[in-house]
């Protein structure tokens, strides 16, 4: 199977209902280190305050030194994949809890490719990455992907109910 590029990462969310891709850049005031990340909300509407919510899943291209460097993103060509997948599935492919991450960490090496792994960074709070997915992890990660989108959708439920 050839590797997954980020454009084919970005066209399968896209094809998911009520998805917005955001892709920041200069002219929107974003910072410098997000002009080539990607991040996808759930927004069937088309009114949800990207600053007040969490996507469900994003792509970065680079290293965020000091902060978010264990995946060496800095290597030519590389990419992340970042999913939203909730506690119960991240505990369910790893064997514990997000919040036990912590004591784990030195367990995975971060910096692998096409790998279905622990965030690095927000592993805690139930999210999985993937390093340039291909042959072992493209179909996984597109279920990932499915169910992080009904996850945010279930969310986007809850908060219009209650307005």
């Amino acid at each position: 199977m050839v590797p997954v590029t980020e454009d084919d990462v970005v066209e399968l969310v896209r094809r998911l209902p009520g998805v917005l891709v955001v892709a920041p850049t200069e002219a929107d005031g974003a910072p410098e280190a997000w002009w080539s990340d990607r991040f996808f909300y759930y927004d069937p509407d088309g009114t949800l305050d990207t600053t007040r919510h969490q996507p469900f899943a994003t792509i970065v291209t680079h290293d965020y030194e000091g902060f978010d460097a264990a995946s060496e993103l800095d290597r030519p060509g590389v990419f992340r994949v970042n999913v939203a997948v909730g506690s119960k599935a991240f505990e369910g492919m790893f064997g514990f809890p997000p919040g036990a991450h912590v004591e784990h960490h030195a367990d995975h090496d971060y910096a692998a490719l096409d790998q279905v792994l622990p965030h690095p960074i927000y592993a805690g709070q139930g999210w999985v990455s993937v390093l340039n997915p291909a042959t072992s992890t493209t179909s996984e990660l597109e279920s990932l992907l499915r169910q992080a989108h009904a996850l945010a959708a279930e969310r986007h439920r809850r908060r219009v109910s209650h307005d």
